[in-house]
């Protein structure tokens, strides 16, 4: 599985706090990152006891992430969003700040595939890193595992992951 629970839960909790429900903006139906995505978001607050949230779907776009902010933004129980990368991030994080939602305070927001510009979001946005160069080192390889029923690929896991702590879920961390 590719998302991890504990980097997905301890990301848009932050600071140890917990939240009792996370939302989750993800990306195309169809896709496997999509479908693995949210099996590990899933896992995450259910595991803590925390209630799993409607499913706002997007295209991997800013845009999405706005329109799904908007419907995000009306519930004021929400306190946790989980956008499946980081390219839908700036959308909410915008619509979120614009209905007087602060980030982190009101609400966590945490994203998927530590693009560059994350750090530089407002606020910079908390994410899942996945070493990139080294699920291309073993695309070919799952690729010979995969049909021969060797490795069961799937549930092993692709790449390691790691979680990127910064403010878009609670006070700025020191490096």
């Amino acid at each position: 599985m590719i998302a991890n629970k504990y980097a997905l839960q301890r990301g848009v909790a932050g600071g140890g706090r917990v939240h009792a429900a996370v939302h989750h903006v993800a990306g195309p139906s169809g896709r496997l990152e999509t479908r693995t995505r949210e099996q590990g978001r899933r896992k995450a607050p259910e595991a803590d006891g925390a209630r799993v949230s409607q499913v706002r779907s997007g295209d991997w776009s800013a845009r999405s992430g706005c329109e799904a902010g908007l419907r995000i933004a009306e519930g004021r129980d929400v306190t946790a969003v989980f956008c499946a990368n980081d390219h839908m991030a700036p959308g909410l994080l915008r619509v979120l700040h614009e209905a007087g939602r602060s980030i982190p305070r009101d609400i966590g927001v945490a994203g998927f595939d530590d693009i560059p510009e994350a750090a530089y979001f407002a606020p910079p946005l908390t994410t899942v890193r996945q070493n990139f160069g080294e699920l291309g080192r073993r695309a070919p390889e799952l690729l010979v595992e995969e049909p021969a029923g060797v490795g069961h690929a799937r549930s092993r896991g692709l790449v390691p992951l790691e979680t990127v702590l910064r403010r878009s879920t609670g006070p700025s961390v020191r490096r």
